[in-house]
């Protein structure tokens, strides 16, 4: 498979550059821990982490509903059928924020936090993606809708396939974003073994050296899958350093990760059953395109595709219009 993702000089250096932030956080960690605190300096505006969630357009509002034993945290907004927009790591609902002022034109919008970061809670366990998917699902009843059109990108693509594949019959249309599947081969093997981020996030320390650096960390990471220079504005910025810079947000985000192994044995169960509504594969153009839509058709029957143009792994941010216009042209098609 030619792809950036799999491109081994790129793969070494990104590796180096990562390591080089690994010692920079846990040389960090170290003089925090040892150097005793003498003076307290008033926080600049620039040091302050912003305190408050971000708000969503006008017509939505925040809300919490408790779900399958955890409180989900969610923005609700707009008119018609529901679509429900699933986040991925290094983001969280606010990651949809530009499109919900048009898709809600269309679609009552639901665009929750999963179990694990922003204001949603942090349990020890249940980061597999079935789980996470029945936590969207038993919002979704909660809510009082009986079938959705569902979008997932990064994690939530995972989570928006487990929820289509447990709750196929109340899917009315899915769209997967730039991610692949756990346990789906070939291509799972093939990415998953440049993907060394994996490996780092699903490792147990991985949360305690990252804690109280959430920032560093995220903005040296982000450049690392994305392709068009510092894509996010400074309050997409500031909202998603906040929601993994919540009490446990971090350490319990990276065991999205560590339960990749549970998912793939899931998803090869799921996969004996192809899914049967139409599923939109997006990918961008420097990341995911190169394999989604194949990768797609090994557990789903009716699949077209959508490549994002000049983008990387930050789809709706590298390339809002694009994105805007391909998902409304398939949710919106009869």
């Amino acid at each position: 498979m030619k792809t950036n993702l799999l491109n081994t000089k790129n793969r070494a250096v990104q590796l180096l550059s990562f390591g080089l932030l690994l010692l920079i956080l846990i040389s960090c960690n170290k003089k925090t821990e040892e150097t005793p605190v003498t003076e307290t300096k008033p926080a600049t505006a620039t040091e302050t982490p912003q305190a408050e969630p971000a708000n969503p357009p006008a017509n939505f509002k925040h809300a919490t509903a408790l779900v399958n034993g955890v409180n989900i945290h969610y923005v609700i907004g707009g008119k018609g059928d529901p679509l429900v927009l699933v986040h991925g790591f290094g983001q969280n609902w606010y990651m949809w924020n530009r499109l919900l002022p048009e898709l809600s034109k269309h679609f009552t919008v639901i665009a929750p936090d999963l179990r694990g970061v922003g204001e949603s809670d942090k349990p020890e366990g249940g980061y597999d993606k079935k789980t996470m998917a029945t936590d969207i699902h038993e919002l979704v009843k909660k809510l009082g809708y009986n079938s959705v059109n569902l979008a997932g990108h990064d994690i939530g693509l995972m989570v928006a396939y487990a929820y289509a594949a447990q709750y196929g019959s109340e899917v009315k249309k899915l769209a997967l974003m730039d991610a692949l599947l756990p346990g789906i081969e070939p291509v799972w093997s093939q990415v998953s073994a440049s993907a060394w981020w994996f490996g780092f996030f699903a490792w147990p320390a991985s949360g305690d050296i990252v804690k109280g650096k959430e920032k560093e960390f995220l903005t040296n990471f982000w450049p690392m899958v994305g392709h068009v220079k510092d894509p996010f504005t400074a309050e997409e910025t500031a909202e998603f350093v906040r929601a993994y810079s919540v009490k446990d947000a971090a350490k319990s985000s990276f065991k999205w990760f560590g339960n990749f192994p549970q998912d793939g044995k899931d998803n090869l169960v799921f996969a004996k059953t192809k899914l049967k509504m139409p599923l939109l594969a997006m990918g961008g153009e420097y990341f995911a395109a190169a394999f989604l839509k194949e990768h797609s058709k090994l557990v789903a029957e009716n699949v077209t595709e959508s490549k994002i143009a000049g983008s990387g792994h930050w789809l709706v941010q590298e390339n809002t219009a694009q994105v805007q216009k391909d998902l409304l042209a398939f949710f919106l098609a009869k």
